[in-house]
């Protein structure tokens, strides 16, 4: 792991501020106490500064290493031992290793202090003196970086939540200016018009499925999925209006397997891929043809459609990727095949916080 990547969301100058100041506050009570307790009284003031200074250094020197072991340990238990796993296991894990990592470092530093300046106190005493101080730093040191680390992740997340639900909205409100379309809606009334002095039955039907369709909008376009089952009888009665203006030359296929109904489509997917076969078509005929493989939806405009047609740039279907983006890992597929446009779109199998396709 790269150091940059270790210390994330840190960087080298705000640790080493950090342990400088940390450092310094606790040289200060370190020599305090020492020197009001009688452990270690200071003859002259200058003995003050140049233990402040030498001490600051080394535990500044000494916590930046401890600092790295730290973060390397919380990247590691994040993995293995994550705090939604075990509380408890986790703090006992930590605690311990702190510890530890707090009782090598302070080994280290006080025989380098002890060389660059030999203790008149008995050394064991003062090893056993300053693991003890190694460990309580360092468990403080520990919680400060958890709780940084803590805040960072929070915020991150809620910047990417607060992201995410602006491109869901974008999403959704792209899919309500292109599902309802005034122009469709215009010729729907026109026909309708015309209907009611030609043809009383074909303009009720007409007049129920121009109903279904926009009450399925107005119902399901929050929704993130619906059953299957409702997304294919609103496609009917899409098709059927479609159908009063291109009459038999519009017709659809439906070869999807009853069990299959309480699976899950995000709502308004197949009218994306439908509008497009019907507007990409080439040929005064279009059939469509939608069937099933493998929780998979296949839907083949089985008339050739418009090569110079770039169907990844069609804002109907890129607004359908993005929508199975956020449901689950897999994505709906769009290809030219031998000259027929066919999609593919994944089967949802439940509905709940976490989707699987």
């Amino acid at each position: 792991m790269k150091f940059r990547q270790l210390i994330r969301p840190f960087s080298t100058k705000s640790i080493l501020l950090l342990l400088v100041v940390l450092s310094f506050i606790i040289q200060v009570i370190v020599i305090s106490y020492n020197h009001f307790s009688g452990y270690h009284v200071l003859e002259k003031i200058h003995y003050l500064f140049a233990g402040l200074v030498k001490g600051t250094l080394i535990s500044a020197l000494c916590g930046f290493f401890i600092a790295v072991i730290n973060l390397s340990i919380i990247r590691a238990l994040n993995k293995r031992l994550p705090w939604t796993h075990s509380f408890f296991d986790r703090v006992v894990c930590q605690v311990l290793l702190t510890i530890v990592v707090g009782v090598v470092i302070s080994f280290f530093a006080t025989g380098l202090s002890h060389i660059i300046n030999p203790y008149s106190e008995e050394l064991k005493g003062v090893v056993l003196n300053n693991a003890l101080i190694f460990s309580v730093v360092n468990i403080l040191l520990m919680t400060i970086l958890e709780g940084w680390i803590f805040f960072f992740e929070s915020n991150h997340a809620k910047q990417i939540t607060g992201d995410l639900e602006y491109e869901l909205a974008q999403v959704k409100f792209d899919i309500l200016k292109s599902q309802i379309n005034p122009h469709f809606m215009f010729d729907s009334l026109n026909i309708l018009s015309e209907l009611i002095n030609e043809d009383v039955i074909k303009a009720q039907q007409f007049i129920d499925d121009f109903s279904m369709v926009y009450r399925y909008v107005a119902e399901t376009f929050e929704k993130p999925v619906i059953s299957l089952g409702r997304e294919i009888d609103f496609i009917r009665s899409y098709i059927n209006l479609h159908k009063i203006k291109y009459g038999d030359n519009l017709s659809l296929t439906l070869k999807v397997p009853g069990e299959y109904s309480d699976l899950m489509v995000p709502p308004l997917s197949l009218q994306a891929v439908v509008e497009y076969s019907v507007n990409s078509c080439k040929s005064e005929a279009i059939s469509i043809e939608i069937t099933s493989k493998k929780h998979t939806l296949i839907i083949k405009n089985k008339q050739p459609y418009n090569v110079n047609s770039n169907f990844e740039n069609e804002a109907g279907l890129k607004n359908l990727t993005k929508r199975y983006a956020f449901l689950c890992n897999n994505h709906p597929l769009f290809n030219n095949i031998d000259g027929y446009f066919v999609a593919k779109l994944p089967l949802i199998d439940s509905y709940d916080e976490n989707f699987n396709c």
